[in-house]
């Protein structure tokens, strides 16, 4: 998904994150998304375009992941993040 997933979809997954929880559902899509706290607890980028991928650029670019916009969170260099 490359198009900014809306306010109400980013405060889901805030919530999540502050929770521990793997994933929260999309309001939009209706799809299980996994959070940012999910993820970086699999110690490595996946390669598969995860919304919310907390991995770097360079480390997303060895894993094959496509070029697409994600949002982790706390975003890169955001204590308070999304």
């Amino acid at each position: 998904m490359s198009q900014r997933p809306s306010k109400r979809a980013l405060e889901l997954h805030r919530r999540a994150c502050e929770k521990g929880e793997a994933g929260y559902m999309d309001p939009d899509t209706g799809l299980f998304v996994m959070t940012s706290v999910y993820l970086r607890g699999q110690g490595e980028c996946c390669g598969s375009g995860c919304r919310h991928c907390p991995y770097g650029k360079e480390e997303q670019i060895v894993a094959g992941r496509p070029d697409v916009p994600a949002w982790p969170w706390p975003a890169a260099g955001d204590s308070a993040g999304n």
